[in-house]
């Protein structure tokens, strides 16, 4: 299994699961983290970390993956 973020709506996103061997397109964006503010994988989860600066590059990450025609990134 693989995770992804998928676009969902104009500015939202949430975590998936798709299988590695039919694996959708996808994006990624490379960048680096500013010190305690990376978004984990828990804090998708719980739904927390949307005060993290690391939550705005994800959300950026999404509306270019949009803009580049990919649902998911």
């Amino acid at each position: 299994m693989m995770r992804l973020l998928k676009r969902v709506g104009s500015s939202d996103f949430s975590l998936v699961q798709v299988p590695t061997h039919n694996t959708l397109p996808y994006a990624i964006l490379s960048h680096t983290w500013t010190p305690d503010q990376e978004v984990t994988y828990q804090d998708l989860i719980s739904g927390t970390g949307k005060s993290k600066s690391g939550y705005k590059k994800i959300k950026f990450c999404g509306e270019q993956a949009t803009k580049d025609g990919f649902l998911y990134f």
